[in-house]
């Protein structure tokens, strides 16, 4: 991934005079250089990597993650279609292009075949992306010229969409040579395949839950597909990294330059020594870059004990302080938050760090993707791998497939849930699965499911996956958009205006004080937790119902429609195009 970063500039002035070749005298160009050489149609579908993420992201929907912003998607009449974007299609017609020139028989079909199911991963890359956002689009299987009648067309049902996406998978499985790739910078067979889960899953559950598309009798057959998709990723020999042990592997994941590959499939790699770097420190640090993600007590109080039992059956759970809730908890938990214990390193040594508490609004301080290095926070010169697609996914997209079929056995759990429970450090509840409800996780997530596998597999996915980027998707195909409204609450402060050791170093860190100006510690970060600043406005950090639970943005009003769950259609789009319609309730 490094070389084609590199390779981008060299690429794009190729790409460029490529797309107008139909347009300038043969003996003035010519697109054999391209097409007839398999360098050619290597460094051709090298362009299309860059549809992937430059740097980890913290600015997704959740319905377990505090932003500092306001959401304005969630406000009442606060977004219309004079706001959306993300109406473009200038990958597509690059990817378009290529496959409808790769034709050249002086080439065996089974070098084009290779690239051409690179190619149509992409394709259904890009496709995927759009249709979540969007819905209904135009099917455009080659390149439009300013005459073309798709420029003008309407839009085709989703249900098209997704089976051409279907379609381009299956032939890139089919047709790509490598299965698996050392450096986890290439698409591959498998590539493809786990991407195919993650459709399939997210297709045949949309279809079960939005009961108003009458789509439910159709539902198992994308959940079959997506068992075997996930079964044929699972038989390439990937394994669950935990070679560093329960406190470190996890992280470890997302820390290093080069993608561990036994779990990784495929990663954006970065070279600081080749200046190709990222901003990711900056990102999960600093106040003044992004939306300073934190994830919210509700969320934090799903994970569960070591012994595999729930934090909730405490009876003293609502009141525990921040350093007792992180004692005996999954592993996953001090490896995605600043808990007590964590360190960083400064000027080459090693130094305990508690919370940053004018970054974490919530009292958790994301650290899942953060350096250790201080040195990387205030500047772009990250270099730690970006994983897109992992083998933790595709076994809980297998696992929830499975549930949602009823055909989840005891093996299936073992092999899925309890192996990336196991690699946490829990103990209990490996070996078979669930078969009583959590009232907690039901009641405050999910009250319509009654079943426990379900339940727990959901559970798993948001611990694992957190700020990968998934949650969103999440809501839409569970249909569960209220959660994206619900309080951002926070740490639970037992007492007020008591300097306190949060991170349990003999340190004293921060006080919660309800004074606007209280006699200040040296040393110590104050947050004034009062409903009013001076000058009358609404403090962001307020005190829940009880008086002691920090509640985030709380007068900001977020409010559900089920229109959200497609944005609009641009409206300046609409003006060049009215065939396209616009979505229900826009």
């Amino acid at each position: 991934m490094i070389m084609k970063k590199i390779l981008l500039s060299f690429i794009a002035v190729l790409l460029i005079t490529a797309c107008n070749m139909q347009e300038l005298p043969e003996a003035q160009i010519s697109k054999e250089p391209v097409f007839s050489s398999e360098t050619g149609l290597k460094m051709y579908t090298n362009s299309f990597y860059d549809m992937f993420p430059s740097s980890t992201t913290n600015n997704t929907y959740s319905y377990y993650i505090a932003t500092n912003n306001v959401i304005k998607y969630f406000t009442e009449n606060g977004y219309s279609p004079e706001e959306s974007s993300g109406w473009n299609w200038g990958n597509l017609r690059n990817i378009n292009y290529f496959i409808v020139n790769c034709t050249d028989e002086s080439l065996s079909a089974e070098i084009r075949n290779n690239y051409l199911g690179i190619a149509r991963f992409f394709r259904a890359y890009y496709y995927f992306g759009m249709m979540t956002r969007f819905g209904d689009l135009p099917w455009i299987d080659h390149p439009l010229d300013v005459g073309d009648p798709l420029l003008y067309a309407k839009r085709d049902d989703r249900t098209l969409i997704i089976t051409k996406i279907k379609e381009d998978l299956d032939f890139a499985i089919a047709n790509i040579k490598e299965k698996k790739d050392k450096s986890s910078s290439t698409i591959t067979s498998t590539v493809a395949a786990a991407f195919k889960s993650r459709i399939c899953l997210w297709e045949g559950t949309y279809r079960k839950y939005h009961t108003e598309q009458s789509l439910q009798t159709t539902a198992n057959e994308w959940l079959n597909e997506a068992v075997s998709a996930s079964q044929y990723v699972m038989d390439a020999g990937y394994s669950i990294y935990k070679d560093l042990g329960v406190d470190k592997s996890y992280q470890q994941l997302f820390l290093t330059k080069s993608p561990i590959a036994s779990e990784v499939l495929y990663a954006v790699t970065f070279d600081g020594s080749l200046g190709v770097v990222h901003s990711g420190n900056r990102r999960w640090t600093s106040v003044t870059l992004g939306s300073t993600p934190s994830l919210i007590k509700s969320f934090v109080n799903t994970y569960l004990m070591l012994d595999g039992t729930p934090f909730t059956d405490k009876p003293d759970y609502k009141t525990s302080s921040f350093q007792e809730e992180c004692k005996n908890r999954d592993m996953r938990l001090s490896q995605t938050i600043r808990t007590p214990g964590y360190t960083r390193i400064s000027g080459g040594s090693i130094v305990e760090t508690p919370p940053n508490y004018a970054y974490a609004i919530t009292g958790y301080h994301t650290s899942k993707f953060t350096l250790k290095d201080v040195q990387y926070d205030n500047v772009d010169i990250c270099d730690n791998n970006v994983p897109v697609f992992r083998y933790a996914e595709v076994l809980l997209n297998y696992a929830e497939a499975k549930a949602e079929l009823g055909s989840l056995t005891d093996s299936d759990w073992s092999k899925t849930i309890g192996t990336l429970r196991a690699r946490a450090g829990i103990t209990g509840g490996l070996n078979s699965k669930p078969t009583k409800v959590d009232q907690y996780l039901q009641q405050r997530f999910f009250p319509t499911i009654n079943n426990p596998e379900i339940l727990e597999i959901r559970r798993e996915r948001s611990i694992e996956l957190s700020f990968e980027g998934f949650s969103w998707q999440d809501i839409l195909r569970w249909k569960v958009g209220e959660l994206a409204t619900r309080d951002w609450d926070g740490i639970y402060i037992p007492e007020f205006e008591v300097p306190y050791d949060m991170n349990e170093d003999g340190k004293l860190d921060v006080c919660f004080t309800k004074l606007l100006n209280p006699v200040k510690v040296p040393g110590v970060f104050y947050l004034y937790v009062g409903e009013k600043l001076a000058n009358g406005a609404d403090n962001n950090v307020q005190l829940g119902a009880d008086g002691h639970t920090l509640v985030f943005l709380k007068n900001q009003k977020r409010t559900w429609h089920d229109k959200l769950y497609f944005y609009p259609i641009p409206a300046g789009d609409l003006v060049k195009n009215p065939n396209l319609g616009q979505n229900t309730g826009w």
